[in-house]
């Protein structure tokens, strides 16, 4: 299910904000965009979001900052002499080669990944700031989870109407089964008659045991007594409060397996034009079901 929430925060001389989104997916998958160097903060916020949420294509991202004098720049040593040694080993490895490089001026060396930063160097000590940071998140996700609710107590409203239709479209069909009856009754008729007229020695009672077979066979009693049970069924998930997307979405492709047969044992046009109604709402509600958690 879609949903959408942001999260401000403050430590110290750092703040933040929080960014969670999601669309719909059949699984839990869970993306994160986090500052690598805050130690242990990728699993705290991934067991948090996992907790919360059992269904969704979820990214979480933070964006963080902190406050300095304007202008400030310092050094990183470690970060500059990775970059040297990296530069060295290059050189070395294209002189190998016979290759000639360019050498690198002071401004390609500082432009090098985590050679200068902003601000004055990175926390020694993160887990303060990590703790700030994931003590929102029980909020965020409040926000989240509200959004979520809101837009899927009017999924429920449309999924709830699309059992209605389905509900109505079976009673029409057992309503056609009276006027299907006295045709196939008919029709058995005269197909027994055209047998027993070009059939020289036909066996009268078992080609009459067979066209009974036949009548068997196209019976759709059990399709539509199948459907309204998956519509009780779909009802009593509706109104649980548990995680029920999968089960829904298990439960449509039972209701189009029966329309399907329905379709295919109609055999008169009033059914086969109520079973194609059916597939429509159907797909339409495993449209929608792709949305619930």
């Amino acid at each position: 299910m879609t949903g959408f929430a942001t999260l401000q925060g403050q430590h110290g001389a750092w703040s933040w904000n929080w960014d969670l989104r999601a669309v719909n997916a059949r699984g839990l998958d869970i993306r994160l965009k986090l500052p690598d160097w805050i130690e242990g903060l990728e699993p705290l916020v991934r067991k948090a979001v996992s907790e919360a949420v059992g269904r969704g294509s979820v990214s979480v991202g933070l964006r963080l900052g902190r406050e300095t004098d304007e202008g400030a720049q310092t050094i990183n040593a470690a970060a500059l002499d990775q970059a040297l040694t990296l530069l060295g080993e290059i050189e070395a490895a294209a002189d190998a080669k016979g290759l000639k490089v360019r050498a690198a001026t002071l401004t390609d060396i500082a432009a090098m990944r985590g050679v200068v930063e902003a601000g004055g160097q990175r926390l020694e000590d993160t887990a303060p700031l990590r703790a700030a940071l994931v003590a929102g998140l029980p909020e965020l996700l409040a926000a989240f989870n509200a959004m979520r609710a809101h837009e899927g107590a009017a999924l429920k409203q449309v999924l709830e109407a699309q059992l209605d239709t389905v509900e109505a479209l079976v009673g029409e069909a057992q309503a056609a089964l009276a006027g299907r009856g006295d045709a196939q009754a008919e029709s058995l008729k005269a197909a027994l008659a055209r047998v027993m007229e070009n059939s020289d020695g036909a066996d009268e009672a078992r080609v009459a045991q067979e066209l009974a077979m036949i009548a068997v066979k196209t019976d759709i009693r059990e399709e539509l007594d199948r459907l309204t049970a998956h519509v009780e069924q779909a009802r009593s998930l509706l109104a649980g409060s548990e995680a029920r997307g999968r089960k829904l979405d298990f439960l449509m492709q039972e209701f189009n397996r029966e329309a399907n047969t329905l379709c295919s044992k109609s055999q008169f046009q009033e059914l086969t034009r109520i079973g194609l109604d059916l597939k429509a709402v159907i797909d339409q509600m495993r449209e929608q079901v792709q949305n619930v958690e």
